[in-house]
């Protein structure tokens, strides 16, 4: 997989977020009315220690599930009639999404950070998927839920900006299911606009709003747009994990509608093996490189936004480099890439793991040279006492200096089902304590 030429990133994160009304904290139990929420982490702003602002009921927003935001390729934008020169016009998505955290209370973020007109969003609904099943056009229509912007129905995001929906009463069960429904009668205008390509989850389509239907029966596509997070209202001992990565993290290799993905398949060991309270949130994209060029922008310009000013944060995990080895990068350059990102977590009061990069013998990155870089990076990554915990997934999967066969998907590079699986199997689950 050859890292592809350098693409506009856009802004590194989400400037002047609209901030409804009303989208911040529940009232205490004893009381009516809503209150407002400990400013700025509430609001749909970012408090200054990476989210993890606590109110005085003992809780607090907490990412369950989240998508790298990038700038659509032109490859990547909607079918036809869905795009043109206006993306979306009188047109519903419905997209579905894993959460890892369970809640009674959510909000979803809205993202346009890479868009270059505003997005005007008309209505807008979430839901549990027909059957918890990832990829369906079908809600249980007993779940359905408006969601409202400062209490109105409808909402416009700023060019470079994100919004956050209300707080919205949904039982929302760990590792379950969600489709969220947005319609826009004017659509998104130009060519720019904010999603993640690669959701390895069916997004449908229809002309009109249908944002109530039991089903969404027009067009498909493998894409996210416009989705940013949910969050949960959550206990303070709840906590996000953020795992910064490419194309091994985004899921290239696994299949389809599975949540097979290791993050995926690392959420049902943690809800098995007592830690449900903790989120596991997907900042990685394919082709996603570390110092520059890539697909999406670079980790260097993306983890403050990715990782730092995401809501509950209490970890990152850095996995990638990969990309940035098959470009030639140095092994000193990352490393003091990654010395900058770990030394920013911490000041942030966050803990942060380090993984180590698996084997690409087979694959077009393959040389001496670049295996001589991955192994001195790992070397440093497992020595350095630069991470307070590392997590070697190049000992898990690797035979030799190459993937184990039944680990390799097939290209030398990226992981296969059951090298995801071993992934998540030998996760050390005791770096969270």
């Amino acid at each position: 997989m050859s890292v592809p030429p350098s693409v506009p990133t856009g802004p590194t994160k989400g400037k002047g977020h609209k901030s409804p009304t009303n989208n911040g904290s529940p009232p205490p139990p004893s009381s009516g009315g809503t209150r407002s929420p400990p400013s700025p982490a509430g609001n749909g702003h970012v408090a200054p220690n990476g989210g993890h602002a606590v109110d005085g009921s003992g809780t607090h927003w907490v990412a369950t599930w989240t998508s790298m935001q990038q700038q659509v390729e032109p490859g990547n934008m909607p079918p036809s009639p869905f795009s043109g020169s206006s993306v979306f016009r009188d047109a519903t998505i419905r997209q579905t999404v894993h959460v890892s955290i369970g809640a009674s209370r959510i909000r979803v973020q809205i993202s346009n950070v890479f868009g270059s007109s505003p997005l005007p969003i008309s209505a807008a609904t979430v839901a549990l998927t027909a059957g918890n099943r990832a990829g369906v056009n079908g809600i249980e229509t007993n779940t359905l839920q408006a969601l409202t912007f400062g209490g109105s129905a409808s909402t416009t995001v700023a060019a470079g900006s994100t919004v956050y929906s209300d707080p919205v009463g949904i039982s929302v069960k760990p590792a379950s299911m969600l489709s969220i429904s947005l319609f826009s009668q004017a659509g998104q205008s130009g060519s720019h606009i904010t999603g993640h390509p690669g959701s390895r989850t069916t997004s449908w389509m229809q002309s009109g709003n249908h944002v109530n239907a039991s089903t969404v029966s027009g067009a498909k596509t493998e894409h996210w747009y416009w989705l940013s997070a949910v969050e949960a209202w959550a206990p303070a001992s709840d906590g996000a994990l953020m795992i910064l990565g490419d194309s091994i993290t985004d899921g290239r290799g696994s299949t389809d509608n599975a949540n097979n993905r290791w993050p995926d398949l690392l959420v049902a060991r943690l809800q098995k093996n007592g830690h449900g309270n903790i989120g596991v949130n997907n900042q990685a994209a394919g082709g996603n490189a570390v110092l520059r060029g890539g697909l999406g922008p670079p980790l260097l310009q993306r983890y403050k936004r990715d990782a730092l000013q995401q809501q509950g944060v209490k970890w990152v995990l850095v996995f990638e480099g990969v990309n940035d080895i098959g470009a030639s990068g140095s092994a000193e350059q990352l490393i003091s890439a990654f010395t900058t990102i770990v030394k920013d977590c911490k000041a942030a009061g966050l803990k942060v793991f380090g993984a180590t990069i698996p084997p690409f013998k087979g694959n077009s990155y393959s040389s001496s040279a670049h295996e001589a870089t991955r192994e001195k990076v790992n070397h440093w990554i497992l020595t350095s006492k630069t991470y307070d915990a590392v997590v070697d997934f190049s000992k898990m999967i690797s035979q030799g200096d190459a993937l184990g066969s039944r680990y390799n998907s097939g290209d030398g590079l990226h992981p296969s089902v059951a090298g995801y699986q071993a992934m998540a199997d030998g996760f050390p689950l005791d770096i969270f304590k």
